[in-house]
């Protein structure tokens, strides 16, 4: 593996973070554990940078284009790190450098649009967009470069200036990058911090602060909104999902038995957006089950850096304990695993993937978010008893409806009380699309030019048409 560790940095307080290897749980590397005390000195300086980053559209453009080109260069070093701390298959890692590098190029290219007001009146009115100033960005420990470049690429772009703080979990790719990108940009213009809480509520807190985005838990979610209230800072907040996959009585299962299943299992199902429920038809759902389960059982578990690994570990010991207790409470609530239904016995945070049947609805792995590779599937009788159960959640990020007749398929995802509502496949997002959620998933919207303008502030000179006395 190409060398990775980087040197202490100047603004710690010389605290360390212990990184474990979520594929033994042993500890391998470590980061700075930086204080409270430390934010005022990397903010300001995220202030001072912004006064120049904001003025030069055209060197911002080409700065992101250059940091696209570091990242895509430094891909050797930055994956094989990910996947020790993380967890995810090498490929995958390799997959998240790629999105990367592809947001900070589409963001080189975004310009915002300077409109005029046309409203009969004999004064020419004309909006214009300016930066909000320093950004933090708070990043979870499931993606932590594709999440941290969705958050710092669309504010780069805009001309804000961006402290970001990856998960204390996965603090060392996210350090590496922004090593990296350091080659790249004007410093203070990206700064990295890593560290145990409090430190992210209190950067999302800081007076220095104008705009705070957030992945991670809805409880979590809610103390940043209630920091960044402090100061009045803008917020966005991408809260997680319970996502549902309706199969209708038309579908295909062995067809689309492969993409349902890594729709739910990719990342050992720690994505936000992965497919957490199925609801079948009553006739289709024991063909259901049999054909998730098969691959669930087929699926190669192991460590991502190991070749033929097509499944990694969950990320943390916290993480394995939460689908462990959410598994073994729908097992002795009546429910039967047709595949895996345990941890695995072996070191680090493996549990074997877990397709469960005869889930009683009201179960904690239906009604909550259990974030790792386990996916109940539920039989249902008409498909306005699917939709009325996709949609009884406090959650609202994604879902999905699949079946032969399209057109059929795309009005019953219409009636799906989410944001991205998908057909024949599920979690695919543009670079050029908004993301947002409803209901608990989420406060504001990224991506695309949605992304952009969330980053910037309008600005509105009037002036008239012909002079006046």
């Amino acid at each position: 593996m190409a060398p990775y560790r980087l040197a202490p940095d100047p603004a710690s307080s010389g605290e360390r973070l212990t990184v474990l290897d979520p594929a033994s749980g042993e500890a391998f590397d470590e980061a700075p554990d930086q204080r409270a005390q430390e934010l005022d000195v990397v903010v300001r300086r995220a202030h001072e940078a912004w006064r120049s980053w904001r003025t030069d559209p055209a060197a911002r453009a080409a700065a992101l284009l250059a940091s696209a080109d570091a990242v895509e260069a430094a891909g050797d070093r930055l994956a094989p790190l990910l996947t020790r701390e993380q967890g995810k298959p090498l490929a995958e890692s390799y997959a998240e450098i790629a999105r990367t590098a592809a947001r900070l190029r589409w963001f080189a290219a975004s310009v915002p649009e300077t409109r005029t007001i046309a409203d009969g009146r004999a004064v020419h009115s004309e909006i214009r967009w300016r930066s909000l100033g320093p950004v933090a960005a708070i990043v979870p420990w499931n993606f932590p470069l594709q999440l941290a470049s969705a958050k710092f690429a669309p504010a780069l772009a805009a001309g804000n200036t961006v402290v970001l703080k990856p998960s204390p979990f996965t603090p060392l790719a996210t350090r590496l990058l922004g090593s990296v990108l350091s080659a790249a940009l004007p410093e203070g213009v990206l700064t990295v911090i890593t560290g145990r809480e409090p430190l992210g509520a209190l950067l999302a807190s800081h007076p220095g602060i104008r705009h705070v985005t957030f992945t991670g838990s809805a409880p979590t979610g809610r103390s940043v909104l209630a920091g960044a209230a402090s100061g009045l800072a803008r917020v966005t907040l991408e809260l997680g999902g319970n996502d549902a996959a309706i199969l209708l009585d038309d579908v295909d299962v062995e067809r689309i038995a492969d993409r349902l299943f890594w729709a739910a299992f990719r990342n050992c199902g720690q994505v936000c957006m992965a497919v957490k429920r199925v609801y079948a038809p009553a006739r289709l759902h024991d063909r259901v089950v049999e054909a998730l389960a098969a691959r669930a059982k087929a699926v190669v578990v192991g460590a991502g850096l190991d070749p033929g690994t097509e499944l990694g570990p969950l990320n943390n010991a916290a993480q394995l304990a939460r689908v462990e207790r959410y598994t073994a409470r729908a097992l002795a609530d009546g429910a039967r695993a047709a595949a895996g239904g345990h941890r695995l016995d072996r070191p680090g945070y493996f549990h074997a993937p877990t397709v469960l049947t005869d889930v009683p609805p009201g179960s904690p792995v239906v009604t909550e978010e259990q974030f790792g590779p386990v996916l109940p599937v539920l039989p249902y009788g008409c498909v306005d008893e699917a939709v009325d159960a996709a949609n009884a959640t406090r959650f609202g990020l994604g879902g999905s409806v699949w079946g032969t007749d399209l057109d059929r398929a795309e009005a019953v995802a219409g009636r799906l009380e989410c944001g991205t509502a998908w057909v024949n496949h599920h979690a695919e997002l543009s670079l050029a699309q908004p993301f947002a959620g409803v209901k608990e998933s989420g406060v504001g919207v990224a991506g695309g030019p949605w992304g952009l303008y969330g980053n910037l502030s309008p600005f509105v000179v009037h002036r008239p048409r012909e002079d006046r006395p």
